[in-house]
């Protein structure tokens, strides 16, 4: 039995249920809020582990906490690009 216990399924940003397969590809190059609020989604479930998720999607453990931040304190408005120096200042 693995003793890291990865869950089959997580509640996703919009409350559905998000599975492994539902998650951005690897290899995404546009990063929208819905995309960067799935991975974390599936990190704070345990879907994925931060580091799986930083190497999985070339991510630093820095920019992945900058989006739980901006998630946290400003909800998916927080993760949109255009609205990152607007928040960042506040």
């Amino acid at each position: 039995m693995n003793p890291r216990r990865t869950e089959n399924y997580v509640m996703g940003p919009d409350g559905s249920p998000l599975t492994l397969a539902d998650l951005p590809k690897p290899e995404t190059r546009r990063w929208v809020a819905r995309r960067k609020a799935e991975v974390v989604a599936a990190v704070r479930g345990g879907l994925l582990s931060l580091e799986d998720a930083c190497t999985r999607y070339r991510l630093t453990v820095e920019e992945f906490l900058a989006w739980q931040r901006s998630l946290d304190d400003h909800g998916l408005a927080g993760l949109r690009t255009t609205r990152v120096q607007k928040y960042r200042n506040h």
